[in-house]
């Protein structure tokens, strides 16, 4: 659900303002309503800031140092210690792209080998000139060394490298490409290159000491620096009145939190209004859910937050993901180590990775139940003959016929549910009438799918199709004329070939449940041919083909298992619901910025 929020407007004279924003960032709970505006220039260096901090601690933490001992910088050295960093980050790539650039030189010159420049310049001021020649093997002609004071210096397939001496003026008619007179000799080349490549050392060495030492203290300046950005950007968002002697700042809290705020400002004698807030206000979102449906609060993060105004779908979307998850993975050998796997790796986990395992384990037991409902463990069908000792058990288990199936009914369940999601918010938040076109939706697809598939009410299911058609060409846009609404009407209606595309979409959820259980099958087939083909090792390339094999599927598998479900939720389901979404995070004044 989304937490209620109340608006408060806050007046407090220009005199005591600082003093009551210091108290009010202890308190925590005030959401700061923002004005529309460019930010300052002031607001502006200081994110660039942060992010220049930001910046050199993730180049620090993926830096190997082997050493262990350093001396912890202060705060107040973090923010030139990102500057300097920058500085010596800036200078080793520039010397590290003149050094790359330099290789290349060096690779052209190395068929030459090494020679003196000075003595080149000397045969030109002599009146000779050398040429320089590369030439294709399969070309090259033997003969122009006898024609021509012609030599070969290598030999690099597929060419070859040659040189000629003649008079200044003369050219030779020799087919091979002639190149510009190198510049450099080899030797000097490389010794540049060590010279360059020791700078580079000698920075990294810096860098390294930096790693050791300056976490700490870029850490503190970071806070610092996220601290007083949150603060300046209140006081940009605070308008001045009566001659800029008051100051009027508003925003947003939790109902469920003002208790705090209104004993602050009576204590401190702060004057203050507050009101519920209307959809122009766009207050924030903060959501509360049960510990089962917050563990997915996560996953529709990846899409949009819900408007204030909407319904939170986690709740409702939370245990469809699940099952999806698990019809998609549909092995339960596979689940059993999903769920073992996260349950071990709880007990050493931190505490911020612990709710991502116990979905995890949530996400383990849906697999567990659909691979057992499908009879697939570990890549064996539970069908087969083999297994009939299983007895009775395999009567609740289905076949693939009845899998496929079973995706449409889940997919026209979720459908459905949407649907009356939908309904149900639209009413909530413009009167029930603003419902009545969905519901119209909702008797005209039930109508299609009894006559189509059903068949139990034969003719009353005609005639409640044409009651949902008539609600949907009537009460599709309350608020316009009738031939609006009927123009309107005949345009959703066509829409109705998007419910079918949708409902097919689900289709996805069998066809990677059958991928999954098919490449299984084929891992297990591998490994007994090898156990069987090869001797004395066979069993043990058996059991490790096996590992890897299933190992490699649970992998692919589960990837396509998470995106899948994703995508149907953030497409099908969702805009069933009708969710608009495009909330902003609750996100309170606080000394610790970003948390609630």
């Amino acid at each position: 659900m989304i937490v209620p929020m109340k608006k408060y407007i806050f007046l407090v004279h220009h005199s005591d303002y600082v003093d009551f924003l210091d108290e009010l960032r202890g308190l925590g709970v005030l959401h700061v309503q923002h004005q529309e505006g460019e930010p300052s220039e002031e607001l502006l260096q200081r994110i660039q800031l942060q992010k220049d901090i930001r910046d050199t601690l993730a180049a620090l933490r993926h830096r190997i140092v082997t050493q262990t001992e350093g001396t912890k910088l202060s705060e107040e050295g973090g923010v030139a210690i990102a500057r300097t960093f920058q500085k010596l980050t800036d200078e080793q790539e520039n010397l590290q792209q003149e050094l790359n650039a330099l290789k290349k030189e060096i690779s052209f010159l190395q068929p030459w080998g090494d020679f003196s420049t000075r003595s080149l310049r000397r045969l030109e001021e002599a009146g000779q000139r050398v040429h320089f020649f590369i030439c294709p093997a399969r070309k090259y002609q033997p003969e122009w060394e006898r024609q021509f004071p012609v030599e070969v210096i290598s030999t690099i397939p597929p060419n070859i490298y040659f040189v000629a001496i003649t008079s200044k003026d003369e050219t030779l008619p020799i087919d091979a490409e002639e190149i510009p007179r190198p510049e450099s000799g080899l030797s000097s080349l490389l010794a540049k290159s060590k010279a360059l490549q020791q700078q580079i050392d000698a920075i990294d060495d810096k860098l390294d000491n930096f790693t050791l030492m300056a976490q700490p203290a870029l850490e503190a300046a970071l806070a610092k620096v996220e601290s007083n950005i949150q603060l300046v950007s209140v006081v940009e968002n605070t308008q001045k009145e009566a001659e800029e002697s008051v100051m009027l700042l508003e925003g947003f809290v939790p109902v469920d939190r003002e208790d705090r705020l209104i004993a602050f400002c009576e204590q401190k004698q702060i004057l203050f209004l507050s009101k519920k807030p209307v959809p122009e206000d766009r207050p924030p979102v903060l959501l509360k859910n049960s510990a089962f449906s917050r563990l997915f609060e996560p996953i529709g993060e990846l899409f949009a937050l819900p408007s204030y105004q909407e319904m939170d779908l986690t709740p409702f979307f939370a245990p469809f993901f699940m099952l999806f998850f698990g019809f998609c993975l549909g092995d339960a050998g596979y689940g059993v180590v999903v769920l073992l796997g996260a349950t071990l790796y709880k007990f050493r986990a931190g505490q911020k990775l612990k709710p991502v395992l116990s979905l995890a384990q949530f996400l383990g037991v849906g697999t567990i139940l659909f691979g057992v409902l499908t009879g697939t463990v570990f890549g064996l069908n539970l069908l087969d003959e083999q297994f009939a000792w299983l007895g009775g058990i395999r009567n609740f288990m289905i076949n693939s016929d009845q899998a496929f199936q079973l995706a449409l009914i889940l997919g026209l369940v979720q459908i459905l549910f949407g649907l009356f999601l939908q309904a149900y918010n639209k009413a909530r938040q413009f009167g029930f009438v603003y419902s009545i076109a969905t519901y119209g939706w909702i008797l005209l697809l039930l109508s299609i799918l009894d006559l189509a598939v059903l068949q139990l009410t034969g003719s009353i299911s005609t005639y409640t199709a044409w009651l949902g058609v008539g609600l949907i060409l009537f009460f599709n846009d309350p608020g316009a004329g009738l031939l609006g609404r009927l123009g309107k009407g005949v345009w959703e209606l066509y829409g109705i070939t998007g419910f079918f595309g949708d409902l097919l979409s689900y289709i996805r959820l069998f066809a990677l449940g059958i991928s999954s259980a098919i490449l299984g099958f084929v891992v297990n087939d591998i490994s007994l041919q090898i156990k069987e083909g090869i001797p004395y090792l066979g069993p043990v390339l058996f059991v490790v083909f096996l590992i890897v094999g299933h190992g490699a599927n649970l992998l692919i598998s589960a990837l396509g298992s998470f995106v899948h479900p994703l995508r149907l939720t953030f497409v099908e389901f969702y805009k069933s619901a009708g969710f608009k979404g495009g909330g902003k995070a609750y996100k309170p004044f606080s000394k610790q910025s970003g948390k609630t």
